[in-house]
């Protein structure tokens, strides 16, 4: 015999190895190969009725949470997806009391797992188990109350009020040129002979005295001895100009209550906020766009801020110029203030605080005997007043009776310098101020009087 044959005719060792797995594994005790059908190579369908089915356990790899209905169980029991089990029911053999544990199948996914938009339901949800919730996202609280900003004014806002009754601008009329036509013409004649040289020099110099660039914001306040001699109209000549000549933002401010004409002389036909409502509206935080909202954007250029809304009110108090002017120095570069007459209260805070000073004084005697006194009072002061003061004597009829010369030197003898602004038609007719009808004269005054000023406010540190 041969030891193939010896091998073959010899039982083999590992078959009651076989047998006893076969046992412990499909339940029966006492089956042999041939009655689990694992002998002859039969599978399942071959086992006898009654007896238990025998399965192979296999590591069930990681599933995704969204998986086919096909894949929930095996092939022979495969189920709908609504009666899918967990992963470890699935493949797990029928309960017995001599099962062996196969391997370790990964649990269910937890629900905070991506899903798949049209697939199933998770394993956790189908069979029971509940989801682990994740923490919500916090939401903001909303208040009660409204929160309210403080930039914002705590009463409703004021009413738009027309500076004048359209009644009154029809009564107007047609404006005057500030030269008549005579004028005009005789001025063209001297202009074709004579040279320009000069006058480009002088031009050339004004434009660069005002548009000499500054630091922080400076202020020019403008007084007089008394009303109706022409502080508002001067007050207006030099914030359209400064606002012709510079790239930055002027502010022309109105600190005069007593129904002043200075939104009428700059073309607004109508004010709305006025200093007094500004004063407790005004915030660091604030930028220009948002202080701009508050004012009254003047036609050629400029921002206005008047005083009033042309009705009978409270003063402005100091408190309150002195609020609004110090916060407005951060947005506009020059801010020309239309003061009250001396010797009222803001009037002389406003003289003491600014940058530059603008006295108008009419040519007359009285007129002039008393813009002396005020600048003998300038001269008194703490620091140097006097030095950064200009008088403009202006000439509100044209047959003057005092002559220009002798006041403007009675006025020098303090140590200002005086610029004359004469008599102009378009200025004497009142209403708003076009600087295209104002008279040549007029108009070298104003730029001489803007220069000497503006030197002024930037040489104070």
């Amino acid at each position: 015999m041969t030891q193939g044959e010896q091998r073959r005719e010899q039982p083999s060792a590992g078959g009651d190895w076989q047998r006893n797995v076969l046992r412990e594994l499909g339940g029966a005790g006492g089956s042999s190969p041939s009655e689990t059908g694992a002998g002859d190579g039969r599978g399942p369908a071959s086992a006898r009725p009654g007896e238990p089915t025998l399965r192979l356990v296999h590591p069930a790899p990681a599933r995704p949470p969204a998986t086919a209905p096909e894949e929930a169980t095996a092939p022979e029991e495969a189920t709908a997806p609504e009666e899918a089990t967990a992963p470890e029911e699935a493949t797990a053999p029928e309960a017995g009391a001599d099962d062996v544990p196969g391997p370790q199948v990964p649990g269910p996914v937890p629900s905070s797992a991506p899903r798949a938009p049209d697939g199933p339901a998770s394993p956790a949800r189908l069979s029971g188990t509940p989801a682990a919730a994740g923490p919500e996202p916090e939401r903001p609280a909303t208040p009660s109350v409204p929160v309210r900003d403080p930039r914002l004014p705590a009463s409703p806002a004021p009413e738009s009020s027309p500076t004048l009754d359209p009644r009154l601008l029809l009564a107007l009329g047609r404006p005057l040129h500030g030269d008549s036509v005579t004028r005009r013409t005789g001025r063209a004649l001297r202009k074709l002979t004579s040279s320009v040289n000069q006058d480009v020099a002088e031009q050339t110099r004004i434009a660069r005295e005002l548009q000499q660039p500054v630091t922080t914001g400076r202020v020019v306040a403008v007084t007089s001895i008394r009303g109706g001699v022409g502080k508002s109209t001067v007050s207006a000549l030099l914030g359209r100009t400064l606002n012709h000549y510079r790239h930055d933002p002027v502010l022309t401010l109105e600190a005069d209550t007593a129904l002043g004409t200075l939104p009428v002389r700059m073309g607004a036909e109508a004010v709305r906020w006025t200093c007094a409502d500004l004063a407790p509206i005004l915030h660091p935080s604030m930028q220009l766009t948002d202080v701009t909202g508050y004012l009254v954007p003047v036609s050629d250029g400029g921002w206005l801020l008047p005083a009033g809304r042309g009705q009978v009110g409270p003063p402005l108090d100091m408190t309150s110029y002195r609020k609004v002017t110090l916060a407005l120095r951060r947005y506009f570069a020059v801010t020309v203030a239309d003061c009250e007459t001396l010797p009222g209260e803001v009037a002389r805070t406003a003289m003491d605080t600014a940058h530059a000073r603008v006295v108008v004084a009419p040519t007359t005697a009285e007129g002039v005997g008393a813009t002396r006194q005020v600048l003998d009072w300038l001269a008194r002061l703490p620091h140097s007043a006097l030095a950064t003061t200009v008088v403009a004597l202006v000439s509100n009829t044209p047959d003057t009776l005092l002559d220009g010369k002798t006041a403007a030197g009675h006025l020098k003898e303090a140590g200002v310098t005086v610029v004359a602004v004469p008599y102009d038609r378009h200025l004497a007719g009142g209403g708003p101020i076009r600087t295209d009808l104002l008279s040549h004269a007029t108009q070298q005054a104003v730029l001489r009087l803007a220069a000497e000023v503006m030197g002024r406010a930037v040489r104070v540190r």
